[in-house]
């Protein structure tokens, strides 16, 4: 689907994104485990697994994107550790791994100390949410090979992410388990984490001009504000989940793509289906902002995680205990819907009709 407002053809993201995973899967043969077999692969899901003799371990990488001209414009910056530490742990616990530590590449312009103290004061904070240690780093000015908003230090902010699998695991979940009737679980999301700030900004710029950061919001907070909004991290609350004896059969990591999407690339497994009738609404001001740039509902959910940050997939008989343990953790859960034999994703939004949504 081409993305008139922002200029970006998610279609053609994702046919890059699997071409560029076809040259890569070629070098999975360049590690083989004793058997001759690449000791490196998981089809179509949200991170990696290595083996190296008796270890399992998941590798992620991601960035901020452009949600960092936010910060730019609002001089908030220690919120960001937290987008950055939630993309790459949250896609590893989507798999089942424990993440354990993370590197992160800051690319600059110039330097700016108190505004690089920030950023790693927000990594900092962000990795004891997400019980990790930051082991590795780089810091390198680019001049101006590197741009952004303001006069300011500008920077791409980027990260790779390890995570073990849990000795109670067997394998990562990969959603081959998945049946029809099985539940659906989803986890609170608050606000649009870090993705689909492209078409945030243009919306933002075409509506309230070149200072639309400054433009209130409410009485209280302007749209910078609202939009600066940091990511909630589930990796701690799910890995928590599994230690005491709980194995989803799928997890959905709601990021740039939206809920058919990302859920769609845990049903492929199987070839199942979903049913989404009682997903969370989005945050009002997300919910404002889809107003204001006239993006329809099937636009905005191709988009954005709406309202919904994680999608759990477990047994019937497990919903009870595992709704209870979520509660305990301080996050905020529903049952969202359920798994069907069709391959299609059914989306109920609020007002609307069900939007039927391939993947």
């Amino acid at each position: 689907m081409a993305n008139k407002q922002s200029g970006i053809d998610i279609n053609l993201g994702n046919k890059c994104s699997i071409n560029a995973y076809k040259w890569a899967k070629k070098t999975f043969a360049n590690r083989k485990n004793k058997s001759g077999e690449p000791a490196i692969g998981v089809d179509g899901t949200f991170s990696n697994v290595v083996h190296f003799k008796d270890s399992r371990i998941g590798i992620s990488s991601d960035g901020i994107g452009t949600k960092i001209e936010v910060a730019e414009r609002t001089g908030i910056y220690d919120t960001l550790g937290y987008d950055l530490v939630a993309m790459v742990v949250d896609d590893l616990v989507a798999n089942g791994f424990e993440p354990t530590n993370i590197s992160n590449i800051l690319d600059i312009d110039f330097l700016d100390y108190k505004i690089i103290d920030k950023l790693m004061k927000g990594l900092h904070d962000a990795a004891g949410l997400a019980n990790i240690a930051v082991t590795g780093g780089e810091i390198a000015e680019l001049g101006n090979r590197i741009n952004g908003y303001g006069d300011g230090m500008h920077f791409n902010w980027c990260s790779t992410a390890i995570g073990i699998l849990p000795d109670v695991m067997e394998k990562p979940i990969d959603g081959v388990n998945i049946s029809p009737g099985d539940v659906i679980i989803s986890l609170k999301s608050q606000g649009f984490r870090s993705n689909g700030f492209s078409i945030v900004r243009k919306i933002m710029k075409e509506n309230f001009g070149n200072n639309w950061h400054k433009k209130n919001y409410s009485e209280k907070r302007t749209w910078g504000e609202v939009l600066i909004t940091p990511s909630l991290i589930y990796c701690k609350l799910i890995s928590d989940l599994i230690a005491e004896g709980f194995q989803p059969k799928g997890i959905a990591h709601i990021t740039g793509g939206g809920l058919a999407d990302n859920l769609g690339r845990v049903l492929k497994a199987t070839n199942t289906g979903a049913v989404l009738n009682n997903i969370f609404e989005p945050a009002d001001f997300v919910l404002k902002l889809q107003e204001v740039g006239e993006v329809s509902e099937e636009q905005a959910y191709c988009l954005w995680n709406m309202g919904n940050g994680i999608l759990i997939i477990v047994l019937e008989n497990e919903v009870n205990d595992v709704m209870m343990n979520i509660a305990k953790n301080g996050f905020k859960a529903q049952v969202a819907g359920y798994v069907v034999s069709e391959p299609i994703i059914s989306i109920k939004s609020k007002g609307i009709d069900p939007q039927t949504l391939k993947y």
